[in-house]
């Protein structure tokens, strides 16, 4: 897919104006040319244009907010020289696997005042003596070449950079977890409740039963008593026979 169709099928029906993120990767340039781009594109914080065929950025429009570029693997070999017109707010600037061979050639990112982040894995350039430490000189701006600034220390994630700057994610995420740990809580309440009114109910009941025992037992014990009763009236009766027969 040619890269103009690409950018209109990555509208969807919105104007330029509302697009703050654009990638248009792997799509193809016919002449070398970025095509598609105009200067509607006046929000635009960060465009991907990786593996697409650029050979020049001459007709790059200006996007004054442009921060993040990704430029990897194009066939650019120069015309740095209109990023700092068309898009002087870069902070990061992606040019890996592209044909940059010579330190000069990066001379025209010297007027990128805000860039801070510079990538060129699989340039030529990568393979002259001390790469790293002339490119620093070069553009004092930069604080990180290839991912790593100059004590070695690499560089932080990007996208949890922007997740920070944007205020997203930065709490991870809301209502599922605690929703959980609350229907957990309630699982555990219920379970000791119910624990709780079983070990209630049969106490409850064994108390029933030991009234009922005790009942019971009264009950044995007043018939007894009552047995012994009748039969000491029985054998009253029966002396009081026995006198009256002896008179």
């Amino acid at each position: 897919m040619d890269m103009k169709k690409r950018i209109t099928l990555e509208l969807r029906n919105r104007s330029p104006a509302e697009i703050v993120e654009l990638v248009v990767d792997n799509s193809r340039s016919a002449d070398g040319e970025v095509e598609g781009l105009t200067d509607e594109f006046t929000e635009l914080e960060f465009l991907s244009v990786v593996n697409v065929g650029l050979s020049s950025l001459a007709k790059l429009p200006s996007l004054p907010k442009l921060r993040k570029l990704e430029l990897s693997d194009n066939n650019l070999s120069g015309s740095l020289e209109t990023l700092a017109q068309k898009c002087p707010n870069l902070t990061y600037l992606n040019l890996s696997g592209n044909k940059i061979k010579e330190l000069s050639t990066l001379e025209a990112l010297q007027n990128l005042k805000s860039l801070q982040s510079l990538d060129l894995f699989n340039c030529e350039i990568t393979s002259l003596e001390d790469y790293r430490e002339s490119v620093f000189e070069l553009l004092p701006q930069v604080t990180y070449l290839d991912g790593f600034d100059q004590e070695d220390n690499e560089a932080p994630d990007s996208e949890a950079d922007d997740e920070d700057e944007d205020g997203e994610d930065r709490a991870g995420p809301t209502g599922d977890y605690g929703e959980e740990d609350d229907e957990e809580e309630d699982e555990d309440g219920s379970e000791g409740r119910e624990v709780g009114l079983s070990f209630q109910v049969n106490q409850a009941n064994q108390e029933d039963y030991e009234d009922e025992d005790d009942y019971a037992e009264e009950e044995e014990e007043q018939q007894g008593a009552q047995g012994q009763k009748r039969k000491r009236d029985v054998d009253d009766e029966g002396e009081d026979d026995d006198d009256d027969e002896d008179n």
